[in-house]
């Protein structure tokens, strides 16, 4: 009976350190008329951003050295947040369009 329970525990703890976290959010920003919206957000380690491009030409998100995401028209690309910082990011086909993401 000790060992059922032993090895019920030890699943479970491991189940708890390799599942997603319950309080991770998701955060969407809007592409249309090459414009992010909003233009700057802030997130938590280990939430997603989602951009959902609304526009019929492709962009990315790209903070230089960072993340580079590319995001189709008409689609959506997610991103989850891996460390804290501020990010400066913008779109590589059209440099004209600036975000800012926030990170603690």
């Amino acid at each position: 009976m000790i060992r059922k329970r032993s090895l019920g525990a030890l699943c479970g703890l491991t189940l708890m350190l390799t599942a997603p976290s319950a309080w991770a959010e998701t955060i969407r920003v809007t592409i249309e008329k090459l414009v992010f919206s909003p233009a700057e957000i802030s997130a938590a380690v280990g939430d997603v951003i989602e951009w959902d491009n609304r526009d019929v030409m492709a962009h990315t998100a790209t903070a230089k050295g960072d993340f580079d995401i590319v995001i189709p028209p008409k689609k959506i690309a997610t991103l989850t947040v891996t460390k804290a910082g501020t990010f400066d990011y913008i779109c590589r086909f059209h440099p004209n369009m600036k975000a800012r993401l926030k990170v603690q």
